[in-house]
């Protein structure tokens, strides 16, 4: 029997929710409790009078109250550990917060603070959230999922904790991912946090620190691989699409050996998304074309070196060559002006390790070109790092580059901040401050954040209102135009827009999105309904609502 029910009244659009709980029981539900903000009517009727101060407060009160406390930290893990708790205990209050100070606390929730935060899992650990799913229990598959705390779904963040932003495999930790995506799913694109859900495919760990760690929480136990992975994460995906058909699924973090491969698998069967693969290229192609209108020169007229030939890496390499055939290139052309460097040097052809998707970009001579041999011969005018080596775009290289490069772009996106392939400030004095640049984590200066904030938001804003039945490349093309459009277009202005905008780059995108799914026909909505009422519809705020007790009572 549900606990609650969320009704809304449809002339006006009010909302208020019904409860058969009553006393300590809606106190310690995080997304009922409204702590003092609770009216004197419903404390009289829901069994809170007494179990309260008296004085009853406002929402943006206790804002004021619960920043207070986070600024009182002064170490980030604290800090996250401190909006978590809040997270679990009142999610109202911690949205309107976050939301209300998202500079400061989203890269506290997200990168670069949450892969700590994921390092730290299971000695940190305070309070289940999400569903996790392990691989002895996969026989158990439907009965897990219908644990869940929210009937009704939008959205699923899954990950199986493999590749975790630049520390690899995680385990269960990986969960603290997924829970920060949606965080800023709501944070950034109003989502309604009632119909998320956070799951963790725990297939083991690789991680001799976790398995050796009595800590540890997850299944001790090495990662299966080959048949049985595949029959597992079949199992998973066939669940959803037979228990909640309409679900937008987004992959994280997954290992480069699996996220594409999966991603292909099933994007055809349900509306499916990969960040790292798919919202890593599309903020960093936006960045790209707002340099290029800045710099009034075309994509075409570009050379392009990407370092870190992974999933992020060739995800943007085939973002890419997809712009430059859009500007008449063919696809032999395309690929012709982007270099995808690993560490074992330039792709080419006679590599026997190649994965796949990295055969397409891989050229026929020139095998064990390091970075620098690299831009030395191809003089490139834009260099990406997804490589998760620190340092990695050196003096000389950033130098070199700047000699036959004007205005160089340069886009260090490997994070947490020890990985990133250069700081802003050695990269402008290696350049004369001639570079434009975008990082993937938070620097100081005036210097644009590539952050999958402004993608994955919007994207799944625009396909969740659109009832979209799949994501394509012109969805994925208008969400990097969208992008881009939203930043400033002076020459020396970030590439990108700030964090503030979030909300405004969210509805922007997803109203491309949305336009786009009904020019290719994959939109499910009332075609009646216009692109405004779509999102309207759906977009969820944070405020209480009136909570009454349920008329059938317990």
């Amino acid at each position: 029997m549900l606990q609650y029910e969320t009704h809304r009244d449809s002339l006006t659009g009010t909302e208020w929710i019904e409860t058969r709980m009553r006393g300590k029981e809606l106190l310690t539900t995080h997304l009922l409790n409204k702590g003092t903000a609770f009216t004197y009517k419903e404390r009289c009727e829901l069994g809170l009078l007494g179990k309260l101060p008296a004085k009853i407060e406002t929402l943006e009160e206790q804002v004021t109250r619960a920043y207070q406390q986070f600024t009182q930290y002064k170490n980030d893990l604290q800090k996250h550990i401190f909006l978590n708790n809040l997270h679990d205990k009142n999610e109202i209050l911690f949205y309107k917060l976050v939301t209300t100070h998202i500079v400061e606390t989203l890269p506290i929730i997200y990168t670069p603070v949450v892969g700590r935060a994921v390092q730290a899992f299971s000695h940190q650990f305070r309070q289940p959230r999400g569903i996790y799913i392990s691989y002895p229990d996969r026989d158990k598959m439907e009965l897990i999922l219908e644990n869940r705390t929210h009937p009704e779904l939008s959205v699923i963040v899954v990950t199986d904790g493999e590749r975790v932003l630049g520390i690899g495999d995680q385990g269960v930790g990986g969960i603290d991912i997924c829970i920060a995506k949606l965080m800023l799913y709501t944070m950034c694109a109003g989502i309604n946090p009632y119909h998320t859900l956070p799951i963790v495919l725990d297939v083991g760990t690789n991680n001799t620190q976790l398995l050796d760690d009595p800590l540890y929480l997850g299944w001790r136990h090495r990662r299966i691989v080959g048949q049985a992975y595949d029959q597992f994460i079949e199992q998973f995906v066939r669940t959803i699409q037979r228990r909640m058909p309409n679900t937008f699924l987004h992959w994280e973090d997954f290992g480069r050996d699996n996220a594409r491969r999966l991603l292909e698998r099933y994007q055809n069967d349900l509306c499916t998304f990969n960040d790292d693969m798919q919202g890593t290229a599309v903020v960093a192609v936006a960045a790209i074309l707002t340099a290029m209108a800045r710099m009034r020169t075309q994509l075409s007229e570009q050379r392009v070196v990407i370092f870190g030939a992974g999933t992020a890496g060739v995800g943007i390499a085939d973002r890419l060559v997809d712009s430059l055939k859009r500007q008449g290139l063919t696809e032999p052309e395309a690929i012709n002006q982007v270099w995808l460097v690993d560490k074992a040097g330039l792709l080419t052809t006679d590599m026997n390790d190649l994965l796949p998707f990295q055969r397409r970009f891989a050229r026929i001579d020139g095998k064990g070109q390091g970075l620098e041999q690299v831009v030395q011969e191809v003089r490139p005018t834009i260099l990406i790092g997804c490589s998760a080596v620190g340092g990695a775009f050196t003096e000389n290289i950033v130098r070199l580059m700047a000699f036959y490069a004007s205005r160089p772009i340069i886009l260090p996106l490997s994070n947490p901040n020890a990985q990133s392939e250069a700081i802003p400030s050695d990269l402008l004095s290696w350049t004369n401050n001639k570079a434009l640049i975008a990082t993937g984590s938070p620097f100081e200066g005036n210097v644009a954040q590539c952050n999958n904030a402004f993608s994955f938001p919007g994207i799944g804003l625009g396909l969740m209102a659109a009832r979209a039945k799949r994501l394509t490349d012109n969805m994925l093309w208008v969400a990097c135009q969208a992008l881009s459009q939203c930043a400033a277009t002076e020459m020396d202005a970030p590439l990108l827009p700030p964090l503030t905008m979030a909300r405004e780059v969210a509805i922007k995108i997803a109203t491309a999105l949305i336009e786009e799914a009904k020019r290719e026909g994959l939109a499910q909505i009332d075609p009646k309904l216009s692109t405004l009422e779509a999102l309207q519809s759906i977009v969820w705020e944070p405020y209480y609502r009136e909570i009454r007790p349920h008329p059938k009572g317990r």
